[in-house]
């Protein structure tokens, strides 16, 4: 089976394209060579996949004919991955600081307001600017 294939197959990409373009991008090596999208994997080969800022190791138990469901994924990879590379994937999702909860919404008319103090952009500064204001009264006289 290709190796694109077999990595939208085990569910390890969501498309068989972006599959492709991942290994188009040497972000996808069978033992330490880099492989185009038409290599064939066999059972026990090592492959190492970057995704996510993370080095992915699975190695090929076997072979499956079709897509599989995420309960049956074990039957076909073993996990080789380093317990550290999972730690570092867990700490930067901790260090990701939000302002609010993801589905929340535009920022209301208060958030706004503290989101304008924090920066130090005031509303009265631009309407105060007074050489702005000679600007556009001279124009008008002249007409």
């Amino acid at each position: 089976m290709r190796i694109d294939k077999f990595l939208w197959c085990v569910r390890f990409y969501k498309t068989r394209s972006i599959s492709a373009d991942e290994i188009k991008k040497n972000r996808v090596s069978v033992g330490t060579q880099a492989v185009k999208s038409s290599r064939e994997i066999r059972p026990g080969d090592l492959v190492k996949i970057r995704k996510n800022q993370i080095d992915y190791q699975i190695k090929v138990v076997d072979i499956p004919k079709s897509r599989v469901g995420p309960k049956l994924v074990p039957l076909y990879i073993e996990d080789k991955t380093d317990k550290e590379q999972y730690e570092m994937l867990k700490q930067r999702k901790l260090t990701q600081d939000y302002y609010r909860i993801k589905g929340e919404g535009r920022p209301t008319k208060r958030d706004r307001r503290v989101m304008d103090d924090f920066i130090g952009n005031d509303s009265e500064e631009l309407t105060e600017n007074t050489e702005w204001d000679l600007f556009f009264s001279d124009v008008e006289d002249d007409s």
